[in-house]
């Protein structure tokens, strides 16, 4: 079921500072901030060879990531992406196995365009899982 590792995201209070850091510390090709306002994060995009790294910022009052920035204000890593060539399949089986997917169950619209999923930390060894469609 699970595919390639899409990206590592990590929670910052600034998606411009962590830009930043990445462009000039690191020499990384970083790419425009995008909100994706239904997530309540404005995001960026570190491209790397094998895969990316997801820079998340708090967008809005509800933010799902707010609480988690105001605990790490230095930031920190938030979740990992794994592509599923079949997200409403995973989520079956994966509910089928006793795991929990958060939210309603269907999957949304994520910052690439495609459709995603989460998983509760607490059944993948405190990792917060997103699955997205391939």
């Amino acid at each position: 079921m699970i595919g390639r590792l899409n990206h590592v995201a990590i929670a910052v209070d600034s998606v411009e500072k962590a830009s930043a850091v990445y462009r000039g510390a690191l020499g990384a090709k970083v790419s425009e901030p995008e909100t994706v306002a239904e997530h309540g994060v404005t995001v960026v995009f570190v491209e790397l060879p094998n895969t990316k790294i997801e820079l998340l910022e708090p967008y809005g009052e509800n933010s799902p990531i707010a609480g988690f920035v105001a605990k790490n204000p230095a930031g920190g890593i938030h979740h990992v992406c794994y592509e599923v060539d079949d997200i409403l399949a995973a989520r079956d089986q994966l509910k089928a196995s006793g795991a929990r997917v958060l939210g309603d169950g269907e999957p949304r619209i994520g910052a690439h365009g495609k459709p995603v999923l989460f998983l509760h930390p607490k059944d993948f060894c405190g990792t917060l899982v997103e699955l997205e469609q391939a």
